[in-house]
């Protein structure tokens, strides 16, 4: 299935139904005052975290979803029937928000999360509502209150703890292969990944943690090149973030420092507040270098590179080795931190219409 983690789409509430002018007419009650019954609500549009949904790919199909109008009341104080709601299923993690006004309107941050995105109009009143001592035979009645119409945009972002960036061919999905059961596309070419993967890393029976693997970035992803830095929103929900750099380079000519210097640039452009998040450097493909240069090699990068007293980890993705000591430090560190924090309003805004400027 095609991995969609955007759309746009108008939602229009149902309209409420019309109350109606009615007087009572039986025999032997010539005079049986009015009965003029309500009209029926509109239908409501909801929209429901599903975890058995992981994209939304539907919504790039199906653009206008329009609920149902409340019935007219009847004659006898019938009131109208309500008219039906509408659910829409999306996945975990979605965030939705009107595109006319840029406020959040649902964050559904957990499974059969519900929100309410598109209130149905009431509906009207009956003549029998308007009666009293003084008017025993009204003629008046109120119409249904439209509902609510809204262009809102959808975008999902993944839930998880660790997150994982680098330069393409870095082996960050070979290292999620390796510490998961996940199996994320691996091969010797860059750019092997485009869309971000999650894998479930179980440390014991009660114990797991799940980390994200997104495209990989590269100098001037914030102005476009490659694939841009639109992947970057699902690392926005992580705890900690994992910056894997490759050791031993294809061109010897080619600094790691370098590259990790550039993509921790590319990451402070898309946003000051994920750049500050705690990172540790993971130090991979150990296995391409002679055991005797692997500890000048990781100086010399250490020299080269300022990690503000980041744990930096030496790991070989493709062998498992150093990963099994890695992902139980990750799981202390998640530990420590405690839950995480319910984002705020303007965590939750920051970045939403700006995606589309910056890939």
């Amino acid at each position: 299935m095609k991995f969609i983690d955007e759309a746009k789409i108008t939602v229009a509430a149902g309209r409420g139904g019309n109350g109606v002018v009615s007087f009572r007419r039986e025999k032997y009650e010539p005079e049986g005052g009015p009965d003029g019954g309500n009209g029926g609500s509109g239908g409501d549009i909801f929209a429901i975290g599903d975890r058995n949904v992981n994209t939304l790919i539907e919504f790039r199909y199906t653009r206008k979803f329009v609920a149902q109008h409340g019935e007219n009341g009847g004659s006898g104080n019938c009131y109208g029937k309500g008219g039906k709601d509408i659910v829409l299923h999306v996945p975990v993690g979605t965030l939705i928000a009107d595109m006319n006004t840029g406020a959040v309107v649902a964050d559904l941050d957990a499974d059969e999360k519900k929100a309410l995105i598109a209130k149905g109009g009431r509906g009207g009143i009956g003549n029998t509502h308007f009666k009293s001592s003084t008017n025993r035979t009204p003629r008046q009645c109120t119409l249904g209150e439209p509902g609510e119409e809204r262009d809102l945009r959808m975008e999902l972002r993944v839930l998880a703890d660790i997150g994982l960036f680098g330069l393409p061919n870095a082996g960050k999905s070979t290292f999620i292969r390796a510490v998961s059961a996940a199996r994320p596309k691996v091969a010797d070419y860059p750019f092997t990944t485009l869309h971000p993967n999650l894998g479930v890393v179980r440390i014991d029976e009660n114990k797991s943690f799940v980390i994200a693997d997104v495209p990989g970035l590269i100098e001037g992803a914030a102005e476009g090149a490659g694939l841009g830095i639109r992947f970057l929103k699902h690392l926005s929900r992580t705890r900690l973030l994992l910056h894997l750099v490759d050791l031993a380079p294809p061109d010897p000519d080619d600094r790691p420092a370098r590259g990790a210097e550039a993509i921790v640039a590319e990451l402070e452009k898309y946003s000051p507040e994920l750049a500050a998040r705690p990172r540790w450097i993971v130090l991979n493909k150990l296995d391409c270098i002679p055991e005797e240069e692997r500890d000048a090699r990781v100086a010399d990068f250490l020299a080269d590179f300022d990690a503000h007293g980041a744990p930096v980890f030496r790991i070989s993705a493709i062998n498992g080795e150093g990963c099994r000591a890695l992902v139980y430090k990750l799981q202390e560190a998640l530990d420590a931190l405690g839950p995480p924090d319910a984002p705020t309003a303007e965590n939750r805004s920051r970045n939403f219409f700006d995606d589309d400027a910056k890939a």
